[in-house]
């Protein structure tokens, strides 16, 4: 074919591990068209992102290795075996790459500017002001254009879904043919998904890029990809057109795929239970300039006097667009940042509390991190990571029973034990995320801040994770707060809900009432753009 831009054929990749060779990858062949939109789609760990950085050549070598027989053709250049001077030429500036995990792949020591410009400085050879007037007109074209006065800023200072807009800029700073998108709009609320999907489709059209997206998410396949492939193992297993793959789909596998979904509403529970967190005007502000000798002059009001109540066996969901403080306010609430208003956890004042006053309550108050790769240590074993929490608050635990904790912990999470001894650079990032799980509920809680649990994690693997926080809160009386951005996820899980923006409460009451009847205007427009999302999906 003479339009045709990308050909993989026979890609195998194998991976060196302490317990031998393992093959991510299974003789994979298919074929991207100029302008065409292909997804790869699959649960955590069936070699989606493997095949994706292969394209690249931006695999652990020489830790993974392609078969004789694998072969990856890029306008008509091979890339497998290529110079690096080549696939320099090629990286950034003819294929573009969205990776899955904007805060490990963002350089924590460079400004946002720095980064987004690198690329324009390397392939285009812009001056400096050239460089700062395309990074602001990426910046509003990913739809951030807050952040042109805050150029100087840091990654660890932007939220979740702006970092990962940020990734977005920096990957079509080129205009590049071929886009790889790894779990683009993971981390983004509904609004701004819908935002940037049809950003994604407006470029295509303007540029003829071709598109590779990989993506748990089946209503964004749906909407935006012209075929599917899928893949199980590291095999492909199926692949179509997207309308005849989901109308009448084949494989098993598939079919499952496609019928998994979270449940609708989460369990009823007692309206009498006891408090367990209770929040009064929390607050937190972030300096935003000072003065020459270091006096904060203006601040940023990340969480602006808010008043939360979570109730043992309850779920409180928190839901806003990226930067709406959700996840600062759980960090508030467990007392991992300074904040002002009072916060009582099973009625102890706790709003004080140094760290060494809050150590023996950590075992009692949990959270699962929005990044699992970021807060997973490289250099620790699974069970190492899952083990250190029980070392510091079970002291009494000899080696054979913390290790056992470790393996129901993992089967908790459906993942197999003997993967304990291996890394966290070893895993997708759906496991990478039920790892970060199985350590928060190793310690048996009572509060568990949920930031984003389910955002990395395929849907068939959300269902699943679901069912299993609802198992654990039934047999426990567990307490969850649940920040999302997936209001279908929040709608299964939440009895309560909290509607953030700019720091404030817009709107609270039972969750089923508030997605039923909303109150308010931006509650609406939340509501409407995933509905949109789903509608626009279907048709």
């Amino acid at each position: 074919m003479t339009d045709t831009l990308l050909s993989i054929k026979n890609l195998s990749v194998d991976f060196r591990t302490p317990s031998g060779v393992f093959r991510a990858v299974d003789d994979v062949s298919f074929d991207i068209a100029k302008g065409e939109t292909l997804a790869l789609v699959g649960e955590s760990g069936s070699g989606k992102s493997v095949t994706a950085l292969s394209v690249m050549q931006l695999l652990p070598y020489p830790l993974a290795s392609h078969t004789d027989e694998s072969s990856i053709v890029f306008d008509g250049q091979e890339v497998v075996g290529a110079q690096e001077k080549t696939l320099r030429a090629m990286r950034g500036r003819r294929i573009g790459m969205i990776f899955q995990e904007p805060q490990s792949s963002l350089n924590p020591l460079h400004t946002i500017e720095k980064q987004i410009g690198e690329t324009l400085e390397l392939h285009q050879g812009l001056d400096r002001e050239q460089v700062r007037r395309r990074v602001c007109e990426l910046l509003d074209l990913v739809g951030l254009p807050m952040l042109k006065s805050r150029l100087g800023a840091y990654p660890h200072e932007l939220s979740g879904g702006q970092r990962q807009r940020v990734m977005i800029a920096m990957a079509l700073a080129n205009e590049p043919d071929l886009l790889i998108a790894d779990e683009p709009t993971t981390a983004l609320d509904v609004t701004v998904q819908a935002q940037i999907l049809e950003l994604l489709k407006d470029l295509q059209s303007k540029l003829g890029m071709a598109l590779l997206l990989i993506t748990h998410d089946l209503s964004i396949v749906e909407k935006m990809a012209d075929r599917i492939c899928v893949m199980k193992d590291g095999k492909l297993v199926e692949q179509n057109t997207t309308k005849k793959l989901f109308v009448r789909p084949q494989h098993d596998y598939t079919k499952m795929l496609l019928n998994a979904q979270p449940k609708d509403n989460p369990p009823a529970q007692s309206k009498g239970a006891d408090i367990i967190l209770e929040g009064k005007d929390v607050k937190v502000h972030f300096p935003k300039d000072r003065s020459f000798w270091g006096k904060p002059k203006d601040w940023v009001r990340a969480v602006d006097g808010l008043d939360v109540e979570i109730r043992s066996g309850h779920t409180l969901g928190v839901v806003g667009e990226s930067g709406s403080g959700k996840s600062t306010l759980g960090f508030a609430l467990l007392r991992l940042l300074d904040g002002m208003g009072t916060v009582r956890f099973e009625g102890m004042d706790i709003s004080h509390f140094g760290r060494k006053q809050m150590r023996p309550l950590r075992a009692k108050m949990q959270i699962v991190f929005q990044d699992p790769y970021g807060s997973l240590s490289p250099r620790m074993t699974v069970a190492s990571i899952i083990g250190e929490g029980l070392k510091i608050h079970s002291p009494d635990l000899d080696a054979k029973d913390r290790d056992e904790r470790v393996v129901q912990a993992l089967k908790d999470v459906h993942m197999d034990p003997k993967t304990r001894h291996r890394y966290p650079h070893e895993f997708s990032g759906g496991q990478r995320q039920r790892i970060s799980i199985a350590r928060a509920m190793v310690l048996h809680p009572k509060l568990v801040v949920l930031d984003e649990p389910t955002s990395a994690l395929d849907v068939s693997v959300q269902a699943q994770i679901v069912d299993l926080l609802r198992e654990l809160q039934d047999r426990h009386s567990l307490a969850y707060m649940f920040i999302s951005h997936d209001l279908r996820v929040v709608r299964a899980m939440a009895h309560d809900l909290l509607v953030m923006k700019d720091g404030r409460v817009v709107e609270s009451g039972p969750a089923e009432q508030i997605f039923r009847n909303p109150r308010e205007e931006y509650t609406k427009a939340l509501l409407d753009a995933a509905l949109n999302l789903k509608a626009r999906t279907a048709a």
